[in-house]
């Protein structure tokens, strides 16, 4: 069902409702203001005959006594009066005996024939006063009356009904307007709708379709970019490892045994380039990570050096305590990046230099901050921004230049940051700030920092 139909049949039958409601409650209203109008009629019918009664001259009342007096007939009304004794003094009709016959005093309904009576009796001075009305002319005038208001009633219905639906067809144009242009659209076009004219209700509705198709289209732009990046960077491995497997084939001894070597050197380094490829496909792909275990800063630091030769972990130095809130990232993730700060540090910075790892815990926002320093010759001011694209290197040393990115993805993707900065002394300094889980923390077991058991091994892998 569509809208329109569904905002018309909605309000339409709340409008007939409503109208209709109102409508019984004024009809009825109105005929027992009209039977309480004609009953008083009737009843001061009665008065005014008994006033007049009163007033006839003493010859009246003796001829009265022989014949009874005759009063002129009005259409649809009857009335008959009576005496103390019983004696009928005058009437209106002489063929309703039944109808007329003087009874209790007040308002009641009787019967001759197929025809009702609304009869009233009213007593003074000894008279008994009876008059009556036909029912039918009461239903005749009742439906004159509702004639005349039900035609008004319906004019103003079938009128509230079609104002009705011209104001949901032309409220929800711009709903078809939006519709006809999303349909006339082009497959591959992705710039924002036109808001010129758009009601303000609908505009948020518009903005955040506006906003949907710019980021489909920087995604668009980016895997696009991505693509061209990979291609090219995998091409120039696979190239090498072509032309070394060649010269193996070509030389022998010595020369064919190098070729060889730099062939598996090749394999290596496109093994890792397509490793954090899939990595960074998998943090931006929105993959679950949730592997129910906590995520606390000594563990994830001591699982990010588990992998590095043990040279290597002997040039960083760790804090003397780690914070005990637990980061509100999966541990696979929050080791990845730690692990890629440091690995990139360790291949910067000069050979035997050490590289630092700080932290640092912001109770008022609910962050962690790690932080990883070489002591390397740095980048340039402005290349501090460069750091995080995808391929992009700043010394010519061998890498596929995802590891920075792959940080900026995760930081990206819970909430968090990574951001660089020129320290005094030299070198290169990463911050990587995560956020924290918003319940209470858990102590640091003591073994965090000293060790790992096989299945944490595995897991950092």
């Amino acid at each position: 069902m569509s809208l329109r139909t569904r905002l018309v049949l909605t309000l339409g039958v709340t409008l007939l409702l409503l109208w209709g409601l109102a409508a019984a409650w004024l009809m009825r209203d109105l005929y027992q203001q009209v039977e309480a109008t004609l009953d008083q009629r009737l009843a001061q019918s009665a008065r005014m005959v008994s006033g007049l009664m009163a007033q006839l001259p003493v010859a009246v009342w003796e001829r009265a006594d022989r014949r009874a007096l005759s009063i002129p007939p009005i259409e649809g009304l009857a009335c008959q009066v009576h005496s103390p004794r019983g004696e009928i003094l005058a009437r209106t009709h002489s063929d309703m005996q039944e109808v007329l016959e003087a009874g209790e005093p007040g308002h009641a309904y009787r019967e001759e024939g197929d025809i009702t009576w609304r009869v009233f009796t009213y007593q003074r001075n000894g008279l008994t006063i009876t008059t009556a009305d036909r029912m039918d002319e009461r239903d005749l005038l009742m439906r004159n009356v509702l004639e005349v208001a039900v035609v008004p009633f319906v004019v103003a219905l079938s009128g509230s009904l079609l104002a009705l639906w011209l104001g949901v067809v032309r409220g929800l144009a711009p709903l078809e307007r939006l519709r006809d242009a999303l349909a006339r659209r082009h497959p591959d076009a992705l710039a924002p709708v036109a808001t010129h004219g758009v009601p303000r209700e609908i505009r948020p509705l518009v903005d955040a379709l506006n906003g949907l198709l710019a980021r489909i289209q920087q995604a668009i732009v980016r895997e696009q970019r991505f693509t061209n990046d990979a291609a090219h960077e995998l091409r120039t491995p696979l190239t090498a490892i072509k032309t070394h497997l060649q010269v193996a084939r070509r030389v022998e001894g010595e020369a064919a045994r190098r070729a060889l070597n730099h062939a598996e050197e090749g394999v290596a380094r496109l093994s890792r380039t397509l490793d954090q490829l899939l990595m960074l496909a998998r943090v931006e792909g929105r993959v679950h990570f949730e592997d129910g275990e906590a995520s606390r800063a000594a563990d994830v630091a001591t699982l990010a050096l588990r992998d590095a030769a043990a040279s290597e972990r002997a040039r960083v130095t760790q804090p003397g305590s780690w914070p005990a809130g637990e980061l509100a990232v999966p541990r696979e993730l929050a080791i990845t990046a730690l692990r890629n700060l440091v690995d990139n540090a360790l291949r910067h910075g000069p050979e035997g230099s050490p590289v630092a790892i700080s932290v640092r815990q912001d109770a008022s926002d609910g962050t962690l901050t790690f932080g990883v320093r070489d002591h390397g010759p740095g980048v340039a001011e402005a290349e501090l921004d460069q750091l995080a694209r995808r391929f992009w290197r700043a010394s010519r040393r061998q890498g596929s230049g995802l590891g920075l990115a792959i940080v900026a993805a995760i930081a990206e993707r819970f909430g968090g940051q990574l951001a660089f900065r020129r320290p005094a002394g030299g070198g290169l300094e990463a911050r990587l700030t995560l956020p924290l889980m918003t319940g209470p923390a858990s102590p640091v077991r003591p073994e965090s920092r000293h060790g790992i058991n096989d299945n944490d091994e595995g897991k950092a892998r």
